[in-house]
């Protein structure tokens, strides 16, 4: 019998949406007073299937729902720069989640633990957002055996449910035709419903409130990388960044968005991130332009390409590509020619100190390193050319993985994220690419070259932008 049969009918439906994974199968507890959403990857209250599916099993079962975000101190990677972002979209949630009938409660170090919280409201069934990262994938399957109580969740962050490529996939060429296929079934507006009934607090009952410092008093945190004014977190920033980048930059995207000097881009990345807003809410807006005769449809389709095409098939690499974050995810090819290049003449050849500092003779890149540093965020054009001169600067091809990722993790406000993997795994590792001509240190690993990289767009303005402050994320 498979965990879905061990579903009541009541349910059976919801086991067999490719979005939704049934961790743990049983009846809910008959004594149970609520639904709990375990908000974890997707933090919003619209456009969410995770908490979608929460109202939906909690208005069948007449129970109330109850959104519970844990604040964890020691999250893989995680800085102060990260958590002030984080920390600026919660009042959004809670909110949203008002708006809906749903009670949002959040909780800190040391009392921050689900199965306690659990236990304390009476959950009846659990819901969970899905992670493909290697760690909280790792939590969802340790709790899933730790449960007496029905656990589902749901891959609320693609547009396409990532179950339907049960095998890494080698190239977009490849995924693509199967991804876009399924768009028309799965990019449609997502409904609002609301609870049907809402749950009574209890007096004294323990919740952070949102709007104070949730990293107050955390005394091993991470808070050597401050805080960027470049971008503000929350749903209802990402959703009035995407307002003004429909509004007055799609139209050009197609033409625009390899010119890091121009304001091109949507800089979206941080609240896909952080899951302030589903990319169901921003694909749908840029054909809704189109729809209305603002943009053309090649400019959106760009934009789509980017948006689902290279996104989905990063979270597809993270999922099925346990080292994902390491040269060892190399295919083989790329793994031979760079073991075969490994002991080539470095020169010149950088420390992680020197490179995290922008101390390099190549102005192009020191830039894009302090955009990094300093807005938290790069833009993705010059992320290849970044990654590869590390490459080539580096003692060797591991060591060059792992400088890239910690600078990665560490400054990008989008870090820690399946895109971040894929694109370093892209321009270092040959991933979702194809060998090229032979050259030194790279092999026959794509190459990128200051001088024709420079050239591409006005360098110039992009480097005197970033050291005068002219860019702004916001």
């Amino acid at each position: 019998m498979t965990q879905a049969n061990l579903l009541p009918q009541l349910l059976q439906s919801y086991a067999e949406n490719p979005r939704i994974t049934i961790r743990r199968g049983g009846e809910p507890l008959n004594d149970g007073k609520c639904v709990v959403y375990w908000m974890q990857r997707a933090q919003r209250g619209v456009d969410n299937p995770a908490l979608d599916l929460a109202i939906a099993l909690g208005n069948e079962l007449k129970l109330p729902i109850i959104v519970y975000f844990s604040a964890i101190s020691n999250f893989p990677h995680a800085n102060l720069r990260h958590y002030v972002f984080l920390n600026q979209g919660l009042p959004d949630i809670e909110e949203d989640l008002a708006e809906r009938n749903v009670t949002f409660i959040v909780r800190r170090p040391p009392d921050n633990q689900l199965e306690k919280l659990l236990l304390e409201v009476g959950a009846a069934l659990l819901v969970g957002d899905e992670n493909p990262c290697r760690e909280p994938e790792r939590w969802r399957q340790v709790l899933a055996r730790r449960l007496h109580l029905p656990f589902l969740t749901v891959d609320a962050d693609v547009v396409v449910p990532s179950k339907l490529f049960p095998k890494h996939q080698y190239a977009l060429h490849i995924m693509k035709p199967r991804l876009y296929a399924e768009l028309p079934k799965y990019l449609v507006r997502q409904p609002k419903t609301k609870a049907q009934h809402g749950w009574k607090r209890p007096v004294h009952f323990e919740s952070f409130n949102v709007r104070e410092d949730v990293t107050k008093g955390w005394k091993d945190f991470d808070r050597s990388v401050g805080p960027v004014d470049t971008f503000t977190g929350g749903t209802h920033a990402a959703q009035a960044r995407l307002k003004e980048f429909v509004a007055h930059h799609l139209h050009a995207y197609a033409t625009k968005r390899n010119h890091p000097e121009w304001d091109g881009t949507s800089r979206l990345s941080p609240y896909l991130h952080f899951g302030h807003i589903s990319p169901i809410t921003i694909a749908l807006a840029a054909q809704k332009a189109v729809e209305e005769g603002k943009v053309t449809q090649e400019a959106c389709d760009a934009y789509i390409n980017e948006l689902i095409g290279w996104r989905e098939i990063s979270v597809n690499f993270v999922k099925y590509v346990f080292n994902y974050d390491s040269l060892e995810c190399a295919p083989d090819w790329a793994q031979k020619t760079l073991r075969e290049h490994a002991r080539d003449k470095r020169d010149p050849q950088y420390t992680l100190e020197e490179m995290e500092q922008a101390k390099t003779h190549d102005e192009l890149w020191n830039a894009a390193q302090m955009q990094m540093v300093k807005y938290g965020w790069m833009h993705n054009y010059l992320r290849m050319y970044w990654a590869k001169k590390i490459l080539e600067w580096s003692p060797n091809p591991a060591r060059a993985f792992e400088y890239a990722v910690i600078l990665n993790d560490k400054y990008e406000l989008d870090g820690r994220d399946p895109n971040g993997y894929q694109g370093i795994a892209w321009a270092m590792a040959g991933v979702h690419d194809r060998p090229w001509f032979e050259r030194p240190i790279f092999g026959t690993i794509r190459y990128m070259s200051g001088a024709s990289t420079g050239k591409k767009f006005n360098s110039k303005r992009y480097i005197e932008n970033v050291a005068t402050d002219n860019w702004k994320g916001d």
